[in-house]
């Protein structure tokens, strides 16, 4: 679909960029000529996705230990980052959730959710701005959301709240950041499967007929998202400011996918909880 230079020499750092969806379009973003750097917590996981896509791909790739929950560890990340050269993208991926009954989420529960999704996107957004301003330096953010941004969602409140802040900051960053030469942007996936995430929002009892209910009949290609990610993060798309793409073969549009929860009886919840409380 794209040239194979598209993202030629680019500099991009994908939070949560181990595994899942941020390990996909990272991959994607090498082949297509980026610099890439992964980070995360798990440093092994963080080693093994490196070498393998090194291994594969014989592209740059580094992996770098961060907890972006913490401002000062962020703040030390960038500045390793910025000791080689400057970043050109940031892609704030990571995000943590799963699906519970608001009233029995305790604050530990909540800020669980928030502290990675909406702090730690916050924390890099500042850290990689305040260099590019500084520097006049051009620079692209990406961030990943959810179309809780737009119908909202029962049953994940922490994550819809995360969401639709960084869709806030999203917008309000292109008007104050624009005329610095600095572009934000967002995507809003719909169901992406992947490992972590289907454990955390579709446990065992949920339907499991969901994904043919989707318009199209079927569940998102993790290339697909990763080409729709490659695309708004390069010079192509130099004029796209301020702006979420929804990627979700209509499905927001007939519903905000939590409805099946509804009906989940106490015991079902008890046994979600007794579950979480385990893993």
């Amino acid at each position: 679909m794209f040239e194979k230079g598209l993202l030629e020499g680019k500099r991009i750092l994908v939070t949560g960029g181990g595994s899942g969806l941020g390990a996909a379009v990272g991959r994607r973003f090498v082949e297509l000529g980026a610099k890439l750097i992964i980070c995360g917590r798990r440093l092994e996981l963080l080693q093994q996705t490196a070498a393998r896509m090194r291994g594969e791909l014989g592209g740059e790739v580094t992996a770098i230990r961060c907890d972006i929950r913490d401002g000062g560890a962020v703040d030390a990340m960038l500045g390793e980052i910025w000791r080689e050269a400057p970043l050109d993208v940031l892609v704030n991926n990571a995000a943590a959730t799963f699906v519970a009954q608001t009233e029995r989420l305790s604050f530990r529960a909540a800020d669980a959710i928030l502290a990675p999704t909406l702090h730690g996107a916050l924390y890099c957004t500042l850290g990689a701005g305040r260099r590019w301003i500084e520097a006049r330096h051009k620079g692209v953010v990406l961030s990943i959301l959810s179309t809780s941004t737009i119908t909202g969602r029962a049953f994940t409140v922490p994550s819809a709240m995360a969401k639709s802040a960084i869709l806030a900051m999203t917008k309000s960053l292109a008007v104050e950041w624009g005329p610095k030469g600095i572009r934000t942007v967002a995507i809003a996936p719909g169901a992406f499967p992947t490992p972590g995430a289907t454990g955390q929002l579709r446990p065992e009892g949920r339907d499991e007929n969901w994904a043919l209910r989707n318009p199209l009949g079927r569940v998102g290609e993790h290339r697909e998202l990763a080409d729709l990610a490659s695309f708004l993060i390069s010079d192509s798309c130099g004029y796209i400011n301020g702006e979420m793409v929804v990627q979700d073969g209509g499905a927001h549009l007939r519903s905000s996918g939590a409805e099946d929860l509804l009906r989940w009886t106490d015991a079902q919840w008890e046994q979600q909880r007794a579950t979480r409380s385990k893993s």
